[in-house]
């Protein structure tokens, strides 16, 4: 027995604010509490479509490849602008482990190996969609098959950055890594540095 066994929800209406980019909806919502008294909420939630990020990693050096490129809710922030994650995109319809192998290619230009399905994640629960499905790969950075960067027709700036292990963990604590699902890569990394080298 848990907490919320009298807990229901009922959707009882949904307004799209808007829908260029992605989808943007208010839903009125019943929701009967732990309880059992109902209120009527309001809620804002973002539709977004899957999406997946790869840990691209050298056993042999012990570096990362990440990526640096413009995201404007960092700069509305009053963050760096130009922020270091790991290599990420849209499955637009296709499989995760697919999807993820192609833009990294597209972003990073380096052969991958071996993906490693990690675990999924909801990033932002209470208001987003988006499901991101975590993976983990080992490269040779001396195996650049493409330039990377991104692609020019979705006007992707990309840089490509490859650093130790350790200095990607530094930049966590000092600041200069703070997107949610790079940390997390970064982190699985060091508790699992063994899985990485077999």
């Amino acid at each position: 027995m848990t907490k919320f066994e009298k807990a229901n929800v009922e959707i009882v209406g949904e307004k799209t604010l808007a829908d260029e980019w992605t989808r943007l909806s208010m839903f009125d919502v019943d929701y009967t509490d732990s309880e059992g008294e109902t209120h009527r909420l309001k809620r804002e939630i973002y539709h977004r479509t899957p999406a997946a990020t790869i840990l691209l990693y050298d056993p042999v050096k012990e570096t990362v490849v990440l990526v640096r490129q413009f995201r404007l809710p960092a700069y509305l922030e009053g963050y760096a602008a130009w922020m270091a994650e790991t290599p990420a995109g849209l499955l637009d319809g296709e499989h995760p482990e697919e999807a993820i192998r192609r833009e990294a290619i597209e972003e990073t230009g380096y052969r991958v190996q071996g993906v490693r399905p990690l675990f999924k994640l909801l990033m932002s629960p209470g208001a987003v969609t988006e499901v991101v499905h975590f993976f983990a790969a080992a490269v040779d950075t001396s195996d650049r098959v493409a330039l990377g960067g991104g692609l020019a027709d979705e006007h992707e700036d990309i840089e490509v950055m490859v650093l130790p292990l350790t200095d990607a963990m530094a930049m966590i604590e000092r600041g200069e890594i703070f997107d949610g699902k790079t940390v997390i890569l970064l982190q699985w990394a060091m508790l699992n540095r063994h899985l990485l080298a077999a």
